[in-house]
């Protein structure tokens, strides 16, 4: 249960991510992968690579998935934007 709790954080923070521009790697489908690695990984980090059970799920464990998130969509951003840049400085006759 612990693990659905962070993917579906992880895809309700992915939603917030139209009010950015498009440099995500990989399109919008990125920003959706990077949200969903970022908010499972970091979920797995701070409950020591343990996925908690029914019981053991709270409020809280959806919460812990949220830093995770923002930081697998910014590396995917960044990395994007990253690609983007480095494509356009070598192209003939794009300013």
């Amino acid at each position: 249960m612990g693990m659905l709790a962070w993917v579906m954080m992880g895809l309700a923070i992915w939603h917030f991510t139209i009010w950015l521009p498009d440099h995500y790697w990989g399109g919008i489908v990125g920003a959706f992968v990077g949200a969903l690695i970022g908010s499972v990984l970091f979920g797995l980090i701070v409950n020591g690579l343990q996925i908690p059970g029914r019981h053991d799920t709270t409020v809280l464990t959806a919460l812990e998935a949220i830093p995770g998130a923002l930081i697998g969509i910014g590396l995917v951003y960044y990395e994007g934007l990253r690609r983007e840049r480095a494509g356009h400085a070598g192209a003939p006759g794009v300013a």
